[in-house]
């Protein structure tokens, strides 16, 4: 796999930005049709399936969270198969995209991960509702990236896009890419809260101009979080984006993803959408924990021909 240029951003173009524009009815046909005509099966399916864990950003963001339910995440991150189940698979050396936690917890989860190539992600700026004091929303990217996150999941200020202050939204995110530094950044739109799939393309247009590394869906806590009709419509602002820039930019659906069957339709979605370059860890993940275990239980009936109780695929 070859590295890539880390998206730079530009200048703010509000003509590309107001010139976006969503075919709602389309966008609604074209998803409806896609769990029925992309059906994979039996050995497709799980390689497909074991991809999707690859992708997943294992997360863990709850109020009882504690040094010891990360410990066991990461755990689960560096071996979230049954070495039996790979074995049978011919797999080895699977591990999932990321772990994702507050910032409280990443000093655990780092050291949980030494010696291992999966990053510490951090959600920040006030998450989930993004609506703390500036100044310490960006001390708060600093101190996550000081602390040992390789990557930072952010919120934008909802007012903005529904506002239709474009600059506003934009020099925020170019304030908050730079806080990150190297570690990567992912925006999150939270995109139940915009209003219309027009504002969900020109939020995303925009976070890319300032620098984002991912766009994603959701922080989860939204009352709708990923749904296909938000997804195709992102995914293709991050393909019109590379189309006139040349730069790759990643997506995640986040929240409501837990089942095997619709992590395998975002994996078409993105297959037929953006190709097959998109279906690797630096552009594409899943915000989801639950979804892993259904994915297990499938793999599980795959190599035995039975399905195993929920309670064996504990998390943490």
């Amino acid at each position: 796999m070859t590295s890539l240029t880390r998206n730079p951003g530009m200048a703010l173009d509000l003509d590309w930005v107001l010139g976006a524009r969503v075919n709602t009815p389309a966008i609604t046909r074209r998803c409806a049709s896609l769990p029925a005509r992309r059906s994979v099966k039996k050995d497709y399916q799980a390689a497909w399936l074991l991809k999707a864990v690859s992708l997943i950003d294992l997360t863990t963001l709850s109020g009882d969270d504690t040094a010891d339910r990360v410990r066991r995440l990461c755990a689960k991150a560096r071996q979230p198969i049954a070495p039996e189940v790979l074995d049978r698979l011919g797999m080895s050396g699977l591990t999932t995209g990321a772990v994702c936690v507050y910032h409280d917890m990443i000093g655990a989860a780092v050291d949980a991960l030494q010696g291992s190539d999966i990053p510490v992600a951090a959600v920040s700026t006030g998450f989930p509702a993004g609506l703390s004091p500036w100044h310490l929303r960006l001390q708060e990217i600093r101190e996550s990236v000081a602390a040992g996150a390789q990557e930072i999941d952010i919120v934008i200020s909802r007012r903005h896009v529904l506002s239709g202050n474009w600059q506003a939204l934009y020099d925020e995110m170019l304030a908050m890419r730079e806080a990150c530094g190297e570690a990567h950044i992912k925006a999150i739109l939270a995109t139940g809260e915009l209003g219309t799939l027009e504002n969900v393309a020109r939020a995303s247009l925009i976070c890319m101009m300032a620098g984002a590394d991912f766009i994603k869906t959701s922080t989860g806590k939204e009352a709708v979080n990923a749904t296909l009709p938000v997804s195709l419509t992102m995914i293709r602002q991050i393909r019109d984006y590379h189309d006139r820039t040349g730069i790759y930019v990643g997506y995640k659906p986040a929240g409501g993803i837990s089942k095997a069957k619709d992590a395998l339709t975002y994996l078409s979605l993105m297959r037929e959408e953006l190709g097959l370059r998109w279906l690797q860890p630096d552009l594409f993940r899943f915000g989801a924990s639950s979804l892993l275990g259904d994915i297990e239980r499938q793999l599980d009936h795959y190599v035995t021909g039975g399905y195993s109780a929920a309670y064996r695929h504990a998390l943490a």
